[in-house]
């Protein structure tokens, strides 16, 4: 039984996988210090279910503080790294903030993991460090030294990190970088959970452009799927894109959502925002080869189940 720090477990990603890794019989210690940016009340809900379970302990404390890191990482085998400000717009407003947390934050956790001798080190990446890169598939192997929003660049700054951290010391690392991540939990203000909750209401839903920008929306089972398998296989320094590799436009996808709840949107168009790129879309040939990693859950699945949930969550709550 290996004992695995897992931070920002709270969140949407996090509660997923400790529940995964709990399931395999492992010891987690989950981090979070349920930070106002979306009702912490909701992050407490996500891990209310673990929270009596054997193997399983929940700290609250901040990833920033390097004293609190380094007494928590003592005795532990492994740490997937989750916990960050996230969002693009958000970052533009506060980028000091997501400076703090995103980097010294990161830094805080690799010291510590340095010094705790830790055997593996995930970092959660972004499909944002690609930027408007005009080269699809995005490829682990391109150029990312143009983000185009202060999130994005915390990112790539945490990747740059981890290569240090590596280099220097030996610490075996892989950073993952996720592709809009969906599906039960999903933090509510991320554009499927906000389309549906709006459609669902009657509510007109805010659409940036003209609808041509796509994403590659990846089911939170295939994300932890391919976290689990980077965790078992950390070596050496690695890069791995997580997606579905099968961008869909943003038309096309409050579509599907109007199918899936069987409602019709309102839509309320708006100019394009500073720092969103234009498309995200996956090149997993990596994962796959080196991880097994095989996203199983087609879109129309995936939503299916996300309002399932969102209906059960909306008549407990």
């Amino acid at each position: 039984m290996a004992k695995i720090v897992v931070t920002g477990a709270a969140g949407f990603i996090g509660s997923h996988l400790c529940t995964a890794l709990l399931q395999r019989g492992e010891q987690v210690v989950g981090v979070d210090n349920f930070d106002a940016f979306y009702d912490p009340g909701v992050k407490r809900r996500n891990i209310t279910a673990l929270a009596g379970q054997r193997g399983f302990q929940l700290v609250e404390q901040d990833i920033v503080d390097a004293a609190a890191m380094g007494t928590l990482l003592s005795g532990a085998d492994a740490v997937v790294h989750l916990a960050a400000r996230a969002g693009v717009r958000p970052s533009i407003e506060q980028p000091l903030l997501y400076t703090q947390v995103n980097v010294a934050g990161t830094v805080s956790l690799l010291e510590a993991a340095r010094r705790a001798k830790v055997s593996r080190f995930i970092f959660a990446s972004s499909s944002s460090v690609y930027g408007n890169n005009p080269q699809v598939p995005f490829s682990e192997s391109d150029n990312v030294d143009f983000p185009i929003s202060p999130y994005a660049a915390t990112k790539k700054a945490g990747e740059l990190l981890c290569h240090t951290y590596h280099h220097l010391y030996g610490l075996p690392i892989s950073c993952l970088r996720f592709f809009t991540v969906y599906g039960p939990r999903q933090r509510p203000d991320l554009a499927i959970h906000k389309f549906t909750r709006l459609i669902d209401a009657g509510q007109p839903i805010p659409v940036f452009g003209d609808g041509s920008m796509r994403r590659d929306h990846t089911y939170i089972d295939d994300i932890v799927q391919g976290t689990i398998a980077a965790l078992d296989r950390c070596a050496g320094f690695n890069i791995y894109n997580l997606g579905e590799s099968r961008p869909i436009r943003l038309d096309e996808l409050i579509a599907a959502i109007e199918r899936a709840l069987g409602k019709s949107a309102k839509i309320e168009r708006l100019p394009l925002q500073p720092g969103d790129v234009e498309c995200t879309y996956a090149d997993v040939s990596k994962a796959q080869r080196e991880l097994g990693y095989e996203p199983r859950t087609e879109l129309v699945e995936g939503l299916a189940q996300f309002v399932e949930w969102y209906r059960g969550d909306q008549a407990k709550h």
